[in-house]
């Protein structure tokens, strides 16, 4: 790896780590705490690739990027950021971003991305580009879409790179996952946030004026089908009529659903000619079983929401945190938001107990929804299908390098976890059940920053 990289990041410890990682792939590496400076090296013509954080004492870096564009046209810049929400994907992906990494980034991951920006002959505009203002938007508080997982990460990069492209969306996930906020999100950061955004059943279909009707509702905007894949066989052809016929200016189509498109069309059971029409890019969100990782963001997301509607301050315990992290989900997001605001209501203390998360969760079933397998699926036929799902997010492209260790590392956590709570955080124990060395488990919940909270289990 050649070249001059430009870190600009307020913690120490990242500039020391990338400091020393770019030094020893060959790189020249001038690390900064102030936008300031990074702003003044650019302009002095120094670097090749910029690495910088969001958040910054002197400013924000996101919005550094139109002014970096315009001194340095060509100048590649990958942002960092702690803040995991798709507001920050969506901006960097507005403000041209070379790439963009959630905190706490994969060290590995990042030099190749930083190689590749290097490697990249990037064409530099003859006249410099005009300078775009980026004007922050708030994210809305009804739309939880948190996430440091890796599938989550790059859900929010696939929206970012489809939210003006001229394409049908075909969002896939189960009941709860946050399917309609996907949909609203690519609306509101489109360039069609201004006009009408329209959800469809099938009962909007019925009758002769139905489509035409929702047509004109949409004005341009964007036009969602929500659970496509209960639509009978009339309804279904009435949508591939509306959109063989759609005016100028047509809205953005979308459509939403629970069950595999695919699948029921190879059972005669959903049009082919409506599955192309609609699966031009196809987003698949992640239950909740499957970003475990994420579950405390989200609860701390429900957490404030309920404090600003005024029903008090509160906050897990760990032992609390680790049977919330532990639960099933069937229900996803929804499920946990419920639930989450359930507690609040109820709690006595600011402090949500565990024996209060007992009492809530026993009430609720905590089996999983039934899949396309049905309940004998063995566990490498879920694994498969998600890693097809896992594969379909990258729209045709390949995910990045490494993907043995990441996967091997997504399926080591929840099954430690869950073994621990097993055992109620009796280490030795949950090494014999494991059938592992004792030291390896110790090593294992340090490197996947697995927390532990010993209590007495029944057994």
């Amino acid at each position: 790896m050649d070249g001059t990289v430009l870190v600009a990041d307020d913690d120490r410890t990242i500039r020391t780590v990338l400091t020393q990682a770019l030094t020893r792939a060959g790189c020249r590496v001038h690390a900064t705490a102030s936008l300031t400076t990074l702003m003044r090296w650019v302009e002095e013509g120094k670097g090749d690739l910029v690495i910088s954080d969001v958040m910054m004492p002197d400013g924000n870096g996101l919005q550094q990027l139109p002014k970096i564009a315009e001194l340095r046209p060509g100048l590649p810049v990958i942002v960092i950021s702690a803040q995991n929400t798709i507001m920050t994907a969506v901006q960097a992906a507005e403000a041209d971003a070379y790439d963009y990494l959630p905190k706490p980034f994969d060290l590995p991951d990042l030099m190749k991305r930083a190689q590749k920006a290097l490697e990249q002959k990037r064409k530099h505009q003859v006249s410099p580009p005009k300078p775009v203002e980026i004007e922050p938007r708030e994210q809305k508080s009804d739309l939880p879409l948190v996430g440091r997982t890796q599938s989550m990460q790059a859900l929010y990069r696939l929206v970012a790179r489809v939210m003006n492209a001229d394409l049908p969306v075909l969002i896939l996930g189960e009941s709860g996952t946050g399917k309609s906020l996907i949909a609203r999100a690519i609306h509101d950061f489109s360039d069609r946030r201004t006009l009408p955004f329209v959800v469809a059943q099938a009962s909007d279909l019925q009758g002769s004026e139905g489509a035409a009707s929702l047509i004109t509702r949409a004005k341009g905007g964007s036009l969602v089908f929500d659970e496509v894949g209960d639509y009978d066989d009339e309804t279904q052809a009435k949508i591939v009529r509306l959109l063989d016929a759609l005016p100028d200016p047509a809205p953005r189509i979308m459509a939403t659903t629970q069950v595999d498109l695919a699948a029921l069309m190879e059972a005669d059971k959903f049009r082919q000619d409506l599955y192309y029409r609609l699966g031009g890019v196809t987003l698949a969100v992640p239950p909740l079983r499957e970003r475990v990782e994420d579950i405390p963001l989200l609860a701390e997301h429900f957490l404030g929401r309920s404090e600003n509607e005024g029903l008090g301050l509160r906050h897990f315990s760990a032992d609390a945190m680790s049977l919330v992290r532990a639960y099933a989900w069937p229900g996803n997001v929804r499920q946990l938001e419920n639930t989450i605001r359930r507690l609040v209501v109820t709690s006595s203390e600011e402090e949500i107990s565990r024996l209060e998360v007992e009492a809530v969760l026993g009430n609720q079933p905590a089996v999983e929804p039934l899949r396309p397998g049905g309940e004998g699926e063995k566990l490498s036929a879920s694994i498969a299908r998600h890693l097809r799902r896992y594969f379909d997010l990258h729209g045709g492209n390949l995910p990045a390098p490494g993907l043995y260790d990441r996967i091997l590392k997504e399926m080591e956590a929840p099954l430690i976890e869950i073994a621990l709570d097993a055992t109620g955080g009796n280490q030795a124990r949950c090494a014999d059940l494991l059938g592992i060395n004792r030291n390896t488990l110790r090593k294992k919940i340090t490197d996947l920053d697995i927390q532990v909270t010993r209590r007495r289990k029944l057994t």
